[in-house]
């Protein structure tokens, strides 16, 4: 069984949101000088890299990161290759030939190539979702939706997607790098850290054959 590791790597030189606190990795114990352990310091914002969006990122009262249903973060999802897309509209989607019933849908698109070449500066012109395409997800019954970059909107465009999906059910992944990973039927496991009552949480996220 081949595992596909979608997840991007944390580091102090990652890009993250304008505005955003940097990462922060700061070995604070060692080793070498004496200590009993090597010890790290972590900082960041909870919405660095490969990470998921709880409902209160948006919706005023919404709930936090640890009351996302596990079932909808783990199972059967389809991996659909959008890479000549240019924005992420109801036009576009409906176009795309993605299977009916798809519960957990990825977005490939070009954003992944920022991954595998590594930009460490954040980009304005990633791919996102617009407000039609967000519309779109919630009539087709979409539960999950995975992007591959920091946020499912694109840029200046993020409140009205994020409420239309939040306030739908529709768990928001994203920061994912599927530059590796073809279109087609996959497993997928994605799990937040379960910080009690967050807007949002860095996850690990892979996929298996099915």
């Amino acid at each position: 069984m081949r595992i596909y590791d979608i997840s991007v790597g944390v580091s102090e030189d990652m890009p993250v949101w304008p505005g955003d606190p940097p990462v922060v990795l700061k070995r604070v114990a060692k080793i070498e000088d004496g200590a009993n352990a090597n010890v790290t310091h972590f900082s960041a914002s909870v919405h660095i890299g490969t990470h998921i969006d709880a409902p209160v990122h948006f919706l005023d009262g919404g709930e936090g990161i640890e009351a996302l249903p596990l079932n909808l973060l783990i199972g059967r999802a389809y991996v659909i290759d959008l890479s000549k897309a240019t924005v992420l509209d109801a036009e576009t989607l409906e176009k795309a030939g993605i299977p009916p019933r798809t519960k957990r849908l990825l977005l490939k698109t070009s954003n992944s190539d920022l991954w595998a070449r590594g930009e460490t500066i954040f980009q304005t012109d990633f791919v996102g979702v617009n407000k039609s395409g967000s519309e779109w997800l919630v009539r087709k019954g979409v539960q999950l939706v995975g992007v591959d970059y920091l946020s499912v909107a694109p840029f200046k465009q993020s409140k009205e997607p994020h409420q239309i999906l939040l306030g739908a059910g529709i768990v928001i992944l994203e920061g994912l790098n599927l530059n590796e990973v073809s279109q087609g039927r996959y497993n997928l496991c994605s799990l937040p850290i379960k910080l009690i009552g967050s807007d949002g949480a860095p996850a690990r996220a892979i996929l298996t054959g099915v």
